[in-house]
């Protein structure tokens, strides 16, 4: 493995070579590594004058990271079991605000800095505080990002015993994904369908292959961890994180999970799959996101709840037995685990605690380690031993279930359940706190123990990949990765296969180019976004419109033009209403899948959960309640266009996020189709016959919002599917080319798995 390095790529090493200028090794401080067939391996960083355990790299992982665990002190521990709050490089720019960051006291634009100089923050949380595990949300490019890096690992290799960051992502590769935190790409890596995306193109083994790129680009960047994938059976079509996870069909989700990871994680030619190419996969959220209540999300107060009125409890876990901790490669298993915040309301029968999965001995200690056997790490969901926030909706801290606990005594509960690690925290303060009580309540040696077995298993994972060997980048190598042309052509190729058609009255598509084609704008209400703040009212350009100018004549009316082409999304709602509360109710509304007002007459009478310190009832119902989605317009704005175009086609494109009620929309349609987040080009290719559609329903659309409300949050395949103005039926599965109904094995293979009730 040889491998030139220049001064200005180490930022603060130095070559040692021989006098033919062959490179034998580099040099920082006490820490010198030399250039063996391996690779570089670090050798007596202690000065003792020997090779200890940890620093050999020829012994097995495992060993390594027990007796490098074994040396750290209780603060060293602490910070390896922080996770960073999410970093922006640079620290710039309207998120700066929310995330914050400055530079020797001064914001970035005042400061004079460098992209890739570390913040005052940084600097702080890993000398002080020790933290090892860094989570990446804005890159400016591939070059700040090498740079970065390498400061940031020179900085940890000269602090303590100079262990490494291991770097990880919220998924960046998403065309048009609505992930949480999504990384904002300012490199350009290579763009593919997201989640439910993938599994509209039925191919599992296009997801091992979308893992390997992923996992190259990742490494090109210094990232080593993949918050994802995110493996929840979407069970309830009403959650706002529908379109980021696999769907709701078990087997499929199991193949695309069992691809996802072995892709990731797996360097090939390797013995035990791990190494240098190598990206840890954390798969999330056990036991499963997906059932929450009225399909309110776990991120907020009023959304704190998994409920399983199916009784599907079992079901959810599969993802994970037969497909996470099941790989069939080396690596055998995912390597990290994150709970959901949600509370899996009355599932523990043992211990009869309604708390978060995180702080939940049942979940994590007797059902994922005992039972399950799984001795991966658990990594809480970000912010959970932070204090709630004044109201329902407000984004703040996520403890659900142990508001009435100090954040100290909720890091020993998480503890207590068998988690390693705690997400969003930078601070070791609160970890050393609980240290101290678990030694009041169990003695220091048994907390020095659990301490180090928790050490053990995040060392574990740095070890595996290569980071102790060389945690360093090469500008040149990264700039050749990140983004290249081939990766690039496959992540698009990834989205076409995604759109999928699901009318086409008359064969009106593909459109010719170069006709005179009509795209309105859009209007949004105010709604609450996913920080819970309210968005204003806006007026949106669609962005296939600036996209179209490279297929069609675009024109300003429809009374000008051959053809029109609405780009919208699915209805925009949130089942809460700080208003309602303020007018004495309680501030529960339905989630609607439609765009016009909604009256729920069909929820339930009361709800399956409750219960919250600022609540006086434990009953969320809200039945009888009305909600309107804030993009009602959208709705609106294809009748008028087809009102005008008369008959003239009028194709329409949907943003999909979750299934909605196509019954208002498709009889004002001649073409639909949709897309779960990819570039407007993807569905231009598809419009103008570029490409010819080939993606299939991974969902079923409702046949309306009473089947929507009579479904189980737990149990997959159990609405009414629409059936449209052509005879067609939006059941999974289902799709169009521009010959008709596609009939595929792909579907076959699987099978519907449904009820095909029609209505």
């Amino acid at each position: 493995m040889e491998k030139k390095w220049s001064q200005e790529e180490k930022e603060g090493y130095r070559l040692i070579h021989n006098e033919g200028g062959k490179d034998l090794g580099i040099s920082s401080g006490s820490r010198v590594a030399i250039l063996s067939e391996d690779g570089y391996a670090f050798k007596d960083f202690l000065g003792t004058g020997k090779i200890v355990p940890y620093e050999d790299w020829r012994l097995p992982a495992g060993e390594r990271a027990a007796d490098l665990a074994s040396r750290l002190s209780i603060e060293d521990i602490a910070g390896l079991m922080l996770y960073s709050a999410h970093q922006l490089i640079p620290a710039k720019g309207p998120l700066a605000a929310a995330f914050g960051g400055t530079y020797d006291g001064k914001a970035f634009e005042e400061s004079g800095a460098s992209p890739w100089d570390l913040t005052d923050q940084q600097k702080e949380f890993i000398v002080k505080d020790r933290v090892r595990h860094v989570l990446i949300m804005k890159l400016q490019d591939t070059e700040t990002a090498v740079r970065w890096n390498n400061k940031l690992q020179a900085l940890a290799e000269n602090t303590g015993f100079g262990i490494p960051a291991n770097n990880s992502s919220d998924p960046r590769h998403g065309a048009g994904s609505s992930a949480e935190y999504m990384g904002v790409t300012g490199e350009p890596i290579s763009k593919w369908a997201n989640g439910i995306g993938l599994t509209a193109a039925f191919e599992p083994e296009a997801v091992r292959e979308f893992g390997e790129i992923g996992a190259a680009e990742y490494r090109a960047l210094g990232i080593t961890t993949a918050l994802s994938p995110q493996i929840d059976l979407a069970t309830e079509p009403r959650w706002m994180r529908f379109a980021d996870t696999f769907g709701e069909h078990t087997e499929l989700t199991v193949e695309m999970t069992r691809a996802y990871c072995e892709g990731f994680q797996t360097t090939k030619n390797s013995p035990d799959g791990w190494g240098d190419e190598s990206v840890n996969t954390m798969v999330k959220h056990f036991p499963g996101g997906g059932p929450c209540e009225a399909g309110r999300d776990g991120h907020y107060a009023y959304g704190k709840y998994a409920v399983y009125p199916g009784g599907k409890f079992e079901e959810h876990l599969r993802p994970f037995t037969e497909g996470a901790f099941s790989l069939k490669g080396g690596t055998k298993t995912a390597s990290a685990v994150m709970p959901y915040y949600t509370i899996s309301y009355g599932v523990d029968q043992t211990y009869g605690e309604n708390v978060g999965n995180s702080f939940s001995k049942y979940i994590v200690n007797d059902l994922l380690r005992g039972r399950l056997g799984y001795d991966g790490v658990v990594c809480t969901d970000w912010g959970i031993t932070h204090d709630m926030g004044k109201t329902e909706e407000e984004f703040a801290g996520k403890c659900w279930g142990v508001e009435g606990l100090t954040e100290a005594e909720r890091h020993l509960k998480a503890l207590e359940a068998g988690v390693d690690q705690f997400g969003g925290n930078n601070d070791a303060g609160p970890v050393l706190e609980a240290y101290r009580l678990g030694c009041e309540k169990y003695g220091e040696e048994a907390m020095r123990s659990r301490f180090e077995r928790s050490a053990a298993r995040l060392l574990l994972n740095m070890f595996r990949t290569g980071l102790f060997e060389n945690p360093y980048l090469d500008m040149e190598h990264s700039c050749q990765v990140v983004g290249c042309r081939e990766f690039s052509e496959k992540g698009y190729l990834s989205q076409l296969k995604s759109v999928t058609l699901l009318k086409n009255r008359d064969g009106v598509l593909p459109l010719a180019e170069q006709i005179k084609v009509y795209i309105p704008r859009r209007h949004i209400r105010p709604y609450l976004n996913f920080m819970s703040s309210m968005t204003p009212d806006v007026s949106v350009e669609p962005a296939g419109k600036g996209a179209a100018a490279d297929y069609f004549v675009v024109v300003d009316t429809p009374e000008e033009a051959d053809a029109a082409v609405c780009f919208i999304e699915s209805p925009i709602s949130v089942g809460y209403d700080p208003e309602d509360r303020k007018r004495g109710g309680s501030g529960y509304v339905p989630v609607t899948l439609q765009y016009r007002p909604y009256e729920a007459k069909q929820a339930r009478l009361h709800s399956l959960a409750g219960g919250d310190p600022l609540e006086t009832s434990d009953d969320r119902s809200y039945r009888g309640k009305w909600n309107t989605a804030a993009n009602e317009e959208d709705l609106d704005l294809v009748i008028e266009t087809k009102k005008r175009m008369g008959e003239r086609p009028v194709i329409v494109s949907v943003n999909l996020k979750n299934p909605m009620v196509m019954a208002e929309l498709e009889p004002y349609a001649d073409a639909v189709l949709v897309d779960y987040g990819v570039s407007p080009q993807a569905v231009l290719d598809v419009i103008t016959g570029r490409f010819i559609p080939c993606g299939l329903l991974p969902l079923q659309m409702p046949a309306d919002m009473d089947t929507v409300e009579r479904q189980a949050e737990d149990e997959a395949f159990d609405m009414e599917c629409y059936k449209d103005s052509e005879g067609h039926i939006y059941e999974f599965g289902f799709g169009m080319n521009y010959d008709g109904v596609i009939e595929d094995v792909r579907t076959e293979k699987y099978g519907r798995q449904s009820r095909r009730r029609t209505k």
